[in-house]
């Protein structure tokens, strides 16, 4: 059998939906006559980067819980039971081999529907901290993949299996990239890069920590690749805009972001759980600052999992303006210990991530 059909569900973020797309993408090349359909969440950007992808999406209301203002859940509510129902008419309407939930909003419903009318289930956990969905769910899924050891805390250990977080296939492969890459740049060779993302809207507080350590960074020797984000950009050239400011590329945005790893030495992050897979894979020393706007803290707890085993290093938000340009510059300059964060951040690799989650899929559709 070959004519599958699978429903994909989950969203809101760029972590969640870049691992759904690239699922699909595995399912679709290996059985280019599987029938994919996606589940959203209305309103959220899933809505509009899949179908860009080339696939079908049907949306539904539901959206988060107001954590701060309990009282303010009655709307909320609503949509989760519109959102079950409408979940059940997909479902029914679509008769999928199986339910796949990635993190987020309409995994939820969806996963819960499916589970209710006999579709099996798989739950691919992203983070080292499972969500309230997904330990929901866990009891209800045939199959769970995660990305971190001891998961079985939050998961049935005979049905959860360490298959990590999709990667994007250019940046598992940069070997030979790394003349090319400083010249994408225009950076020097022989000098040590320190590469700053902080997502695509941008960071904060990392963005104020770079601006205040800049000028020591490149008058030591450094070179800088920046990515402000798309909400500090015109701030900060404003504020570089009669600097001298060799040695240091920012945008809102990096497109050849292969080359940006390529490049670095030491990666100053966010803690996401795709970020994380990248920096594991390919072996870089990194500085961590979790965003604290995310549920649950996953960001944090992410961070720990690395940084409690020498793997990387850990800097909370709060303190991140004042400390992050004095550690990234005495963390450059050792190439000791930036030796020691590297081997230790690659025994937290996974290879082939993507295509073992579509193995699991495939094998919990056929043992059906």
């Amino acid at each position: 059998m070959s004519h599958y059909k699978i429903i994909i569900s989950g969203g809101g973020t760029g972590g969640h939906i870049f691992p759904a797309i690239s699922i699909a993408n595995e399912l679709r090349r290996r059985f280019p006559d599987a029938e994919i359909l996606f589940v959203g969440a209305k309103g959220r950007m899933e809505m509009e980067r899949v179908p860009a992808a080339g696939y079908e999406i049907l949306g539904l209301p539901v959206c988060g819980f107001n954590r701060a203002h309990i009282l303010k859940n009655f709307s909320v509510i609503i949509r989760l039971i519109r959102s079950l129902r409408m979940a059940g008419k997909i479902i029914r309407d679509f008769k999928p081999d199986i339910a796949v939930g990635v993190g987020g909003y309409a995994s939820g419903p969806t996963l819960w529907k499916a589970s209710s009318l006999r579709v099996p289930v798989l739950i691919q956990e992203q983070n080292s901290y499972a969500g309230v969905t997904n330990r929901l769910l866990a009891g209800r899924a045939a199959g769970i993949c995660v990305a971190y050891r001891g998961m079985d805390k939050f998961f049935p250990a005979g049905r959860t299996v360490i298959t990590g977080n999709p990667v994007r296939k250019d940046i598992e492969d940069l070997r030979g990239k790394d003349p090319e890459a400083m010249n994408y740049f225009g950076l020097e060779t022989g000098r040590p890069v320190l590469l700053v993302v902080g997502g695509s809207l941008g960071a904060r507080t990392i963005n104020r920590g770079v601006l205040r350590g800049l000028r020591s960074l490149l008058d030591a020797g450094t070179q800088v690749i920046w990515q402000t984000g798309r909400n500090y950009y015109d701030s900060v050239r404003d504020e570089l805009r009669d600097a001298d400011c060799r040695g240091l590329w920012f945008s809102d945005f990096i497109s050849r972001m292969d080359y940006a790893y390529a490049a670095a030495d030491l990666v100053v992050s966010r803690a996401g759980a795709g970020t994380i897979s990248e920096l594991c894979l390919l072996g870089k020393p990194a500085i961590l600052v979790p965003s604290p706007n995310v549920s649950e803290d996953h960001q944090t707890r992410n961070a720990r999992a690395l940084s409690d085993n020498n793997a990387a290093v850990l800097i909370p938000d709060g303190v991140a303006g004042e400390q992050l340009a004095a550690t990234a510059a005495g963390l450059i300059g050792n190439s000791e210990q930036l030796h020691s964060l590297s081997e230790h951040i690659s025994l937290f690799a996974q290879y082939n991530s993507t295509e073992r989650i579509v193995d699991k899929i495939i094998g919990i559709i056929e043992a059906k």
